[in-house]
């Protein structure tokens, strides 16, 4: 006799990846067991957009590459959010400070040429509709270089839970099927575990450099599309017999 393990943090599969407090439960199986992975998603209009915007100086000094760098970074600052956007959805995503260097091929040997300072933030529109203004407003202000967009979803429980049900429901069908196949006439759940898949994919600009003289005459053109949300689940099934099923629920 056969003794499968159920564990309940499977069950109560959340998206955050901590480890939860498992209670195991033993379901005998005196059956064949059929064990299927099923993936499904859902795809959904996004509500929320990420860009990222960047400025990078070059100058004699490293004190000097880092001053002007400051000074039109937080012009860039300034103008995000001048168009709305809330202080708590800009972030830096790194400052790089470097010598630069060119080689000269006559002498063989590196010649210092300065120091380069990059900026970056990172920011988050809940309005996607204004994404192509803000780009341009951003390059306006100063920003040397673009990435993105990324569009994605706010809150995809909702859409979670439809491929959740849809996943469930196919592995139902696969799984009587080969029941059916076997000679059983029914089956039953012994185990369930679940992935879940991000907020992808999404369409996305490459990072790219932009003159400091570009001057926008009309908003870019961004089409947010669709973005898909899904599970993976794999669930345990024992093969039985009507005969089975009806001697359990009087023992129970």
């Amino acid at each position: 006799m056969k003794t499968m393990l159920i564990s309940g943090a499977a069950l109560l599969a959340s998206v955050y990846a901590a480890p939860l407090a498992a209670t195991t439960v033993e379901i005998e199986a005196d059956g064949p067991v059929v064990e299927l992975s099923v993936f499904e998603s859902v795809t959904v209009a996004p509500d929320i957009v990420t860009i990222g915007a960047g400025v990078t100086t070059d100058a004699p000094s490293a004190v000097e590459a880092m001053r002007q760098n400051a000074v039109r970074m937080q012009s860039v600052i300034d103008r995000i959010k001048s168009l709305g956007v809330d202080e708590k959805d800009i972030q830096t995503t790194g400052i790089n400070l470097n010598a630069r260097y060119d080689y000269d091929r006559t002498n063989e040997r590196q010649v210092f040429r300065g120091y380069q300072v990059s900026n970056r933030v990172s920011v988050l529109l809940r309005d996607i509709d204004e994404t192509g203004e803000v780009l341009d407003a951003l390059v306006a202000a100063g920003a040397t270089d673009l990435s993105g967009p990324n569009f994605s979803i706010e809150d995809d429980e909702a859409a979670k839970s439809e491929a959740r049900k849809r996943a469930i429901t196919r592995a139902q069908k696969q799984a009587q099927s080969y029941a059916e196949m076997m000679g059983f006439d029914d089956i039953r759940v012994l185990a369930i575990s679940e992935a879940l898949q991000g907020r992808g994919p999404v369409p996305q600009f490459a990072s790219r450099d932009i003159a400091e003289s570009a001057v926008a005459v009309t908003a870019s053109p961004v089409q947010p599309g669709q973005v898909s949300t899904g599970v993976n689940i794999s669930i345990k099934y024992e093969m039985i017999d009507d005969g089975e099923s009806e001697e359990e629920d009087e023992d129970g």
